[in-house]
């Protein structure tokens, strides 16, 4: 039987040379791929810096904990988020000591509105973060985030673990803030298995992140010249003591570095991103053109050329002639892999039910789509025959119900 993906990942002999590579240099731990990797997104985002770490949940919490250290945030400090999203979002935000204020999403985008952000700051007006997220690849409006968080005083740090690529107004996002976050979690649109990076303009967070990421140690430089026998702080000390930055810390962070074998993968996709880009944005292009006659059961994912589509979105209408779970049964007993979208953080997953009496009634079009969203695969390796089978096996099982 066919089986179409959600995701998939094909390693040619650019990524086994890659990874040979890390094998013959005798360096497995974070080194020069890693360097090259930083500098390389760096430049694809069009930041001045980028930090690998180990994942993209690594990436908000380092990030965040930057944002701690540089504006001396308290515990408690509140971020305003979306409530539609993976749940790693949330997580870091309360890992890092912070307490997340949820904004309602857009129907069709799925990404919060300006409105809703204005909204919750009148019910939390002590907030101090704005923490947009670029949901399935679409783009907030940056531009009026970026105006709310000028006249109310607050920072902002785009999540953008899943638009790598994605062009708001001629940029990318993930460079529209103080700083951004991305994941190159096996099924985005550049895979690593598993690495992160934050990416930002500011030269205090960018020292503040290489610190994090590393257990707070005291070593600045890009990448560690002790090997040729010169430490720019070492060599600076001035004291008695037996000094070492690697072992001192000046203040509290983590392991998140990765290995070379994540960076050496990644420069290998990056090399390759834009194509990936086109490719699944034609994809989401093809499958909304075969599907159009479908659109009285199903809302089909807002088109953009300028959107670097994760995967591909639909939402059950009100009033479905399916349900959801037997929709998704149908489709995998058919050959069509599916995923349901996350799920409404605050009222439908069960680790922040504490939250749930609070925004039962604040944000329906997140609960909506938490409920009657899912999603298949719009990959870059799908055939022409794969997406005519996708669409097939959708309208057989739909029109049958009407």
């Amino acid at each position: 039987m066919i089986r179409v993906r959600v995701g998939d990942f094909r390693l040619g002999e650019k990524e086994r040379k890659a990874l040979l590579d890390v094998i013959d240099s005798g360096r497995i731990s974070e080194g020069k791929k890693t360097s090259d990797f930083e500098k390389a997104w760096a430049g694809y985002i069009g930041t001045r810096f980028s930090v690998a770490v180990n994942s993209g949940t690594s990436a908000l919490m380092a990030g965040l904990t930057a944002l701690k250290y540089k504006y001396n945030l308290k515990p408690g400090t509140k971020v305003v988020t979306t409530p539609l999203t993976f749940i790693a979002t949330i997580n870091a935000i309360y890992a890092t000591g912070f307490v997340p204020v949820f904004a309602d999403v857009d129907s069709h985008t799925m990404v919060i509105t300006p409105q809703s952000v204005k909204e919750a700051l009148k019910c939390e007006p002590g907030a101090r973060i704005l923490l947009p997220v670029h949901l399935m690849g679409y783009p907030v409006d940056m531009d009026s985030i970026n105006d709310i968080a000028k006249a109310n005083n607050l920072i902002v740090m785009e999540d953008a673990a899943q638009a790598h690529g994605t062009i708001y107004k001629g940029k990318k996002v993930g460079g529209l803030s103080e700083l951004g976050i991305y994941s190159f979690y096996i099924a985005h649109n550049v895979q690593a298995g598993e690495m992160g990076a934050v990416v930002t303009n500011d030269a205090q967070i960018f020292k503040l992140v290489k610190k994090i990421k590393a257990h707070g140690r005291m070593c600045e430089c890009e990448v560690c010249t002790r090997p040729s026998g010169v430490c720019r702080i070492l060599d600076s000390y001035k004291g008695d003591a037996d000094f070492d930055p690697r072992f001192c810390h000046d203040i509290i962070g983590f392991n998140f570095k990765v290995m070379e074998f994540q960076a050496a993968l990644g420069l290998t996709q990056l090399e390759k991103a834009d194509d990936i880009f086109k490719k699944r944005n034609q994809n989401v292009k093809y499958l909304n053109s075969g599907l159009s006659g479908l659109s009285d059961i199903l809302q089909l994912p807002y088109y953009s050329p300028e959107v670097s589509y994760l995967a591909y979105p639909v939402v059950l209408k009100d009033g479905s002639v399916i349900s959801r779970k037997k929709l998704r049964a149908e489709l995998e007993a058919s050959g069509v892999e599916t995923r349901p979208l996350f799920g409404c953080v605050p009222t439908q997953q069960k680790a922040y039910e504490f939250m749930k009496a609070e925004y039962i009634k604040k944000i329906p079009n997140a609960q909506y789509i938490g409920t009657n969203g899912f999603y298949v695969g719009c990959h870059q390796y799908l055939k022409k025959e794969d997406l005519d089978f996708m669409i097939s096996v959708f309208k057989k099982i739909l029109q049958d119900k009407k």
